[in-house]
């Protein structure tokens, strides 16, 4: 006897559970039950669970019956002549969709060929068991599995054509590769989800090998030659975005030129680029603080008299500008209307990126890095044949990781590059590695995809041969220009004195206990002075009584507030924080008594 429970709710009991599940199983199929029901025996526990709830993840698979898959060839034939479709093989019980329970009661075979009587059930295709793009990266079935994870989701980083309307859509933080490739070495899935219509990177010649240091620690280099011609150059796009709000008692914002008695108003400089109507002209050339959009608000805070007297020296300024560290070129302009009428204007914002020292890049086999060295095209390393390698990349990053897909995919990007044709990669059926490496012997390269190569300053041939050859790289959107900021004075928070946060504020970077400890270590005493002086304050101290004294601005004097005037006060320099943490215990009623010593 075996307990029942439908959707973890208990049904029932039945005397043989094998049977009971089979029967269900067989009935699913020929469509006497729902093909959404599930049935899953738990041999350990004794339970039969049954599940027809939502939200469940199912995959499809050929059912297999006596070690034969029920799909046969004449299936296929009537399916490429339109004959069948995949839900009339699932309403005949040829495929099935598992969810993850009654997986653990099936055998699945990978291969046709791994079939056994033993087995339930055969994959559609071996790379099915992947996601979308986990299934874009090639010979993924040759590495280790974290790294085709990193490696799929790098992928989904990657900047390209993200759609084709690019050009007359406003999206929020965007990018867009100019010179996007499609890959020499490809998989089904970039056939069957139209990846050349979208691409997101492209073919590079890569050589394998270390330069002076710059590539350690995943960092890659450069050719300067290669960026000259238009590697991985990109347009960063961002919006600036506004609309004439409406308040209570007839009010509204207005998107116009501010006037000079508007509260608040900016210098004229700020205001250059704007029109008769307060908006920006398209191709204008902007920098931080210069103002897109003109725009005037009502005062925040109204008696119920003056609503009605408001002139324009009651307005207070409220345009959007250029935020700090940011710039580019003003792409287009769109007016219109939100879905409550109200005037809403658009601005794109476009910026051509460069690469440069610190952009990100990576292969589709996890292996990312930065750009640690942009090389003079003069002093890179060449082959016998002329061939400058774009990027550089180093050895040491394959042993610990792993990455064989990473070493074949060169291999057989440069075989499809000598013959001029696309080769599949397709994980678990991809083209043969021994006949790729046959193939390229055949085209007077070293199997193994090394050639001599001589110092670019030097002009002396190595020692060794390097591996060196095409793949597909792509230009993650993590780049330098978007994270980049320093600050050496700026604004500060009203409550502690300390520099804001954050780059869009003008922030500092905040030193932690670690970096001070690092600082300790290199004995660099006056710099750690300096780094834990952003809110220094001198502040009086009434020695007897150990309390803050109050300085008179009127009297030009300082006196206590327990001793009096004649108590004998201190100057004292501290953290304007530990001065604020002191008030907070008197706040609490803590009498936080300060003891003065001499600093001699």
């Amino acid at each position: 006897m075996a307990d029942v429970f439908l959707n973890e709710k208990y049904v029932g009991k039945v005397d043989n559970p094998k049977e009971f599940v089979e029967m269900l199983k067989y009935s699913r199929r020929r469509k006497e039950i729902d093909k959404n029901v599930n049935v899953y025996y738990d041999e350990e526990l004794n339970e039969v669970h049954v599940n027809t709830t939502k939200g469940r993840l199912r995959r499809p698979l050929i059912v297999v019956k006596e070690g034969k898959p029920l799909l046969t060839e004449q299936h296929l034939q009537q399916l490429q002549s339109g004959e069948l479709s995949w839900n009339d093989l699932v309403n005949q019980g040829i495929i099935e969709y598992l969810d993850a329970a009654e997986e653990e009661n099936a055998l699945v075979a990978l291969q046709k060929e791994d079939l056994t009587k033993e087995h339930t059930h055969l994959e559609i295709a071996p790379f099915d068991m992947f996601g979308l793009t986990t299934s874009l990266v090639p010979y993924a079935n040759n590495s280790f599995a974290a790294k085709v994870n990193t490696g799929s989701k790098n992928q989904k980083q990657a900047i390209g054509i993200y759609i084709n309307n690019i050009m007359t859509r406003i999206d929020t933080d965007t990018n867009f590769l100019h010179y996007p490739q499609k890959p020499i070495v490809k998989t089904v899935m970039h056939d069957v989800m139209d990846y050349e219509k979208h691409p997101a990177g492209q073919n590079v010649v890569v050589a394998v090998m270390s330069y002076r240091g710059y590539n350690m620690e995943d960092a890659i280099i450069i050719n300067k030659g290669s960026i000259d011609r238009g590697f991985a150059r990109s347009t960063y796009f961002r919006p600036a975005v506004t609309e004439e709000l409406r308040y209570s008692g007839g009010l509204y914002d207005q998107i116009e030129l501010p006037d000079k008695d508007v509260i608040g108003y900016r210098s004229e400089r700020d205001y250059r680029y704007l029109e008769d109507d307060g908006i920006i002209y398209p191709e204008a050339k902007v920098k931080e603080g210069d103002v897109v959009i003109g725009k005037t608000s009502p005062p925040r805070f109204l008696s119920s008299m003056e609503q009605y007297s408001l002139g324009n020296e009651g307005r207070r300024e409220s345009s959007i500008a250029v935020k700090h560290g940011e710039q580019g070129i003003i792409d287009f302009v769109v007016l219109t209307e939100n879905s409550e009428g109200n005037k809403l204007v658009e601005v794109k914002i476009r910026d051509q990126r460069i690469p440069e020292i610190g952009d990100k890049f990576t292969s589709r086999h996890g292996q990312k890095g930065v750009i640690g060295l942009i090389v003079p095209e003069a002093d890179m390393p060449f082959t016998s044949s002329g061939i400058k390698p774009d990027i550089i990349f180093s050895p040491h990053s394959i042993p610990s990781r792993m990455t064989i897909s990473h070493l074949i995919e060169l291999v057989g990007g440069k075989t499809g590059a000598l013959k001029g044709r696309q080769i599949d990669g397709t994980s678990f059926e991809s083209e043969s590695e021994v006949d790729i490496r046959k193939e390229l012997l055949s085209l007077g390269f070293r199997e193994d995809a090394t050639e001599t190569m001589y110092d670019g300053i030097t002009g002396e041939r190595m020692e060794v041969k390097i591996f060196i050859g095409p793949m597909y790289y792509l230009k993650l959107k993590h780049m330098v220009s978007n994270v980049i900021h320093a600050r050496a004075t700026g604004p500060i928070q009203l409550l502690t004195r300390q520099p804001t946060e954050g780059r869009a504020r003008e922030g500092g970077l905040r030193l932690g206990e670690m970096e001070k400890d690092t600082f300790v270590a290199h004995g660099a005493a006056s710099v750690l002075k300096e780094r834990f002086d952003s809110d220094k304050v001198v502040v009086p101290v009434d020695e007897t009584s150990g309390m803050l004294a109050i300085y008179d601005m009127y009297k030009k004097q300082a006196y206590s507030p327990l001793s009096g005037e004649e108590a004998s006060i201190s100057y004292i320099e501290m953290a304007y924080a530990f001065k604020l943490l002191l008030d907070e215990f008197k706040a609490m009623g803590i009498y936080p008594k300060l003891i003065l010593k001499n600093k001699f």
